[in-house]
């Protein structure tokens, strides 16, 4: 057996005998394993007086076999155990009366990775509100945010500016674990659904995910490692623009460039800046797919020195605030549509609001920028307060 700090919420549901004698559909993906690599899906289909009767897959699919963002993925069939396989990122997003029929509880059981923007969590509230509305609890397992529960970082999602990639008003590194999100969404949210949460064991806020001693599978193929989590919050901006995130490469969100940019110049006054934690170094990159695919791209590569200091979102705004000033007129805001936002423009999605944007347009130096979270973060953390479970 593997040597751990935590033990899985999963883990913790399995022994527990609470699945006995209950159709059981499950939502996950190939990081729904526990310490010994075991995916919850062979582990409930092999639970003695436990019936596998469905399994749902989110963003990239089941398998996170579909490596481009915003493809969507079809439903299927389990071939090894002759259940359905039903997509959440298709023609639906929530799964159908029919999806849900027969189930006695549907368990979800998805490593996030720390970020507002990531699609599992809105995954999870979908599915707690068709909990809800066909009358099936839903059970929540606990995995640690892998970029720890005491920080926070980015601007709030505002009113008006709901989408995929954001549902509640939460800020864009926002230090909670899934089912401390499952509980403020469905409490503080309305859902109202027949929510039971199985905690962890042994997790501790300030712990990164390697201090866990579980291991590391991608929660999604452009999330490899557990430095491309810690840089996430920020970089997964860029896609709200025309510059590379570093999709196609083996570093994506740590990579930032375009065809236009003289990456020793960014470099140098990213530098010149002085933020926490963190080196920019000049590279020229070549993405396979998605933006600039086979042009070669100056930019940086960010590099995490200190991850207690470092502030990704502040880290992210400071690159793209400076490919922007070295040629307005080539960069550009993406355009939608964007994650089924057909509206507004996907940077503003992605941000929470327009405000963002505006800053950077104003030209504002990075640190008044994130010095104007601050007020926001306070906010947060009492009204998230009713919801920690660690």
């Amino acid at each position: 057996m593997t040597k751990t700090n935590v033990q899985l919420g999963s883990e913790r549901l399995l022994g527990s005998g609470a699945l006995k004698n209950k159709r059981v559909g499950v939502v996950s993906n190939p990081a729904s394993v526990d310490a010994n690599f075991r995916h919850i899906v062979r582990a409930i289909a092999t639970e003695p007086g436990v019936t596998l009767a469905a399994i749902f897959g989110p963003q990239h699919g089941y398998r996170a076999d579909v490596q481009d963002n915003m493809i969507e993925t079809a439903h299927a069939r389990d071939p090894t155990r002759g259940v359905p396989i039903y997509s959440l990122y298709s023609e639906t997003r929530e799964p159908t009366a029919e999806m849900l029929e027969g189930l006695d509880v549907l368990v979800i059981d998805l490593q996030d990775v720390g970020s507002r923007i990531y699609t599992f969590i809105y995954t999870m509230a979908n599915c707690l509100r068709a909990g809800k509305k066909y009358g099936v609890p839903v059970i929540v397992t606990d995995r640690p945010n892998p970029i720890g529960g005491d920080r926070m970082e980015g601007p709030m999602l505002l009113k008006g500016f709901e989408s995929f990639v954001g549902q509640f008003p939460i800020p864009l590194r926002h230090g909670m674990t899934i089912a401390e999100l499952a509980r403020h969404f469905n409490e503080a949210g309305g859902i109202g659904a027949d929510l039971t949460i199985v905690p962890m064991e042994g997790w501790r806020r300030n712990m990164f995910y390697e201090e866990t001693g579980l291991p590391w599978v991608m929660p999604s193929p452009n999330v490899p490692t557990v430095d491309t989590a810690v840089v996430y919050p920020g970089t997964v901006l860029f896609e709200g623009t025309n510059v590379s995130e570093g999709r196609g490469t083996t570093r994506p969100f740590e990579l930032i460039g375009a065809p236009w940019v003289d990456a020793d110049a960014l470099a140098d006054r990213l530098n010149k800046l002085d933020l926490r934690g963190v080196h920019f170094r000049p590279v020229v990159f070549e993405p396979t797919f998605q933006k600039h695919a086979k042009q070669p791209c100056g930019g940086c590569q960010i590099h995490v020195l200190d991850r207690e200091s470092f502030c990704s979102v502040e880290a992210a705004v400071a690159v793209l605030a400076e490919i922007r000033a070295q040629d307005p007129a080539k960069f550009q805001w993406r355009q939608p549509p964007y994650e089924y936002e057909h509206e507004k423009l996907p940077f503003d999605i992605l941000a929470g609001s327009s405000e963002l944007r505006q800053q950077i347009e104003a030209r504002l130096p990075v640190r008044t920028i994130s010095y104007s979270w601050a007020q926001e973060h306070e906010r947060f953390r009492e009204q998230r307060k009713p919801f920690l479970m660690y």
